[in-house]
């Protein structure tokens, strides 16, 4: 694949990922709730589901899903409930003491995979970051060449992108706890975490 098609495409991306989103919010409430660690995981989870709608456009089935209005209409409401379920046990986790993937109630089959699992199906399941793949992606394919191959150059350079900037941004959310390293500073921040992924949720249940 041509190289200066990739960096087209990495300009043209780099805007869309520094815009703070649902990933960019599961890391700051996963650093403020745990630790640098926890951020990273989350980043990577992030990253894996960047890979899931790859891989799901380089064989069609993302094209299938974003031209029926019923398909789409599923995904957005599994992915909105999603998000508000996350922003719903992070807030009544301020109030317990705990977090939200160690409780034994209002637990998700994937609830043991911590940060990594909510960055993979908060990716996964919006339909956003589907139709980078469908609307833009197809903007730097040449083609007279295989498709695969050039979604999974374009897809790590994506990956390598967001990576970038999350793993950034976890550094920058730990300095931060430690220089204000406080119990009513990490409940207000988990507070509001939590009322973002829930307001992310409804406007992706509600969007048209």
């Amino acid at each position: 694949m041509q190289w200066h098609l990739v960096l087209g495409f990495v300009a043209a991306v780099t805007p869309l990922t520094l815009i703070p989103g649902t990933s960019f919010t599961l890391v700051t409430q996963q650093v403020i709730a745990g630790s640098r660690s926890d951020g990273v995981r989350v980043a990577l989870g992030s990253a894996c589901g960047l890979l899931v709608h790859a891989t799901f456009a380089a064989v069609g089935l993302s094209a299938l899903v974003m031209s029926s209005a019923r398909a789409l209409t599923v995904v957005k409401l599994v992915g909105g409930i999603y998000l508000i379920w996350l922003g719903v046990t992070t807030w009544r986790s301020v109030r317990r003491g705990a977090e939200p993937t160690t409780r034994r109630r209002w637990r998700l089959p994937w609830a043991q995979l911590g940060g990594f699992g909510q960055g993979v199906w908060s990716n996964a399941l919006n339909p956003k970051a589907a139709s980078v793949y469908l609307t833009l992606t197809p903007q730097f394919l040449i083609s007279s060449r295989p498709i695969a191959p050039q979604i999974a150059t374009l897809a790590v350079a994506h990956v390598a992108v967001v990576l970038v900037w999350l793993l950034f941004w976890t550094s920058v959310v730990a300095v931060a706890r430690t220089a204000i390293d406080t119990l009513r500073f990490r409940r207000g921040m988990s507070r509001l975490a939590g009322a973002v992924l829930v307001a992310f949720g409804v406007r992706t249940v509600t969007a048209s």
